[in-house]
């Protein structure tokens, strides 16, 4: 007895091999704006605090002398700056739809970065209890070297999505300051160069990217 004939309407619902791959690597490909938020966090904070290592590198080579509550109040004031920015760029971006919207490598990118951030906030803690409790500074300098290892695999997993040329670069010159600063934690004045050229390269130059690339997809959209 002959076999039935296929139905033609079944078959071209059926999916090839190669029709997947194409449709796994639209998801992947399919460009969509970086999140606000993640933009701001990286350029402000790069900014913020590459201007919080140069003074701490002025008081270093004795070029700044400034009474201790100055000093003081200076540090707090990049960190209340810093946050405050952050609030602003947190409420626009829920405004905005942010995160939740777009295809699923920025979504994907996005959610990598807050686990890192989480990660970070363990590793302040974690370094920041030991170097406390063993008196020793040098502990809690190691926590920067982490950070940056963090944000290597961070941008080593967004180039691997996005193909781009400046996240390989960034995830390249992470995992090189992780090292860096491992290594020189005994040596302040080195410690703090490495630092601030890393946080104006690796922080605020990708944020000032991604800030350009959510806003001009803010105004396509």
């Amino acid at each position: 007895m002959p076999a039935p004939a296929a139905n033609p309407s079944a078959r071209s619902r059926l999916h090839s091999p190669e029709d997947d791959l194409a449709f796994m690597r639209s998801i992947v490909e399919g460009g969509g704006r970086p999140s606000l938020t993640l933009a701001i966090c990286y350029l402000a904070g790069g900014l913020l605090y590459g201007l919080q290592c140069l003074f701490h590198v002025g008081q270093a080579t004795g070029l700044i002398r400034w009474p201790d509550l100055a000093n003081l109040a200076f540090v707090v004031g990049i960190t209340v700056a810093f946050l405050s920015v952050l609030t602003w760029a947190i409420l626009k971006d829920r405004k905005d739809g942010g995160a939740n919207r777009g295809p699923m490598a920025s979504r994907t990118l996005n959610a990598a970065f807050s686990a890192t951030g989480m990660a970070n906030t363990a590793v302040i803690i974690v370094f920041g209890v030991g170097a406390f409790r063993d008196n020793d500074f040098a502990i809690w300098l190691y926590y920067a070297a982490i950070v940056f290892a963090l944000q290597a695999a961070a941008w080593y997993m967004a180039w691997t999505l996005k193909r781009k040329g400046w996240m390989l670069a960034t995830a390249l010159g992470g995992w090189v300051t992780a090292v860096a600063l491992g290594v020189l934690v005994r040596e302040p004045l080195w410690y703090l160069g490495v630092c601030t050229v890393a946080l104006f390269l690796l922080f605020a130059l990708p944020g000032w990217i991604m800030f350009r690339e959510a806003r001009s997809g803010s105004k396509a959209a």
